[in-house]
């Protein structure tokens, strides 16, 4: 199981906080509880990677005000809300506004375990394509104007005499544009500057 990243936990109910802490870390996750959202939402660092296990209902900032609070600094850590059987309205509510999942009061250890893993493993893999499509974003960047415009008609399947005929151009200077695209984006083949094109939504 996939177990690198941070849990936070933000629960008024110390019992509830004490007893999550436990079964977090011998399950071998790193865990920091928090005893408030306004306290999470000070300490809350959107460098780290992780996901933050929050109970819907506190006093002071209920779940639902600390997931839009955190939606306004543009976080992308998963969240997981922990409701109680009244507050499956609100749970639903958090889910369209983009929380990973919700889960309800009694729980078993492996539903709160499993859920933590695979909001991980969402939270990594989300980081990790934003990081390549960054990559990606920064090698077309060192494309010249003309380079681009061939670029755009690779990617939509445009054969080079067709790509010539279209930017007014011989078949041979579309192949040395291709060729120092290639060489820009670190692309050996078509298909993957169609794939890199699409990850990174320029198709």
């Amino acid at each position: 199981m996939h177990s690198e990243g941070t849990v936070f936990v933000v629960d008024d109910d110390e019992s509830v906080l004490d007893s999550l802490v436990v079964l977090l870390t011998s399950a071998g996750l790193k865990v920091i509880p928090y005893g408030s959202g306004l306290t999470f939402l000070r300490a809350y660092d959107p460098a780290i990677r992780g996901c933050l296990v929050l109970d819907i209902q506190m006093p002071d900032m209920n779940g639902l005000e600390l997931q839009e609070k955190l939606t306004e600094k543009q976080a992308t850590m998963p969240i997981i809300m922990i409701t109680g059987h009244g507050d499956i309205k609100m749970a639903v509510k958090a889910l369209k506004r983009g929380a990973f999942d919700f889960i309800e009061k009694p729980f078993t250890d492996d539903v709160i375990i499993n859920c933590i893993y695979n909001a991980l493993e969402f939270h990594e893999k989300a980081r990790n394509k934003n990081e390549n499509v960054i990559k990606i974003n920064e090698l077309v960047a060192q494309l010249t104007m003309r380079e681009r415009e061939v670029f755009i008609h690779l990617i939509r399947g445009d054969l080079n005499k067709v790509i010539a005929a279209k930017l007014e151009i011989s078949t041979r200077t579309v192949e040395i544009h291709r060729a120092h695209i290639m060489e820009k984006l670190q692309v050996r083949s078509l298909s993957h500057l169609v794939k890199m094109a699409i990850l990174a939504g320029l198709e």
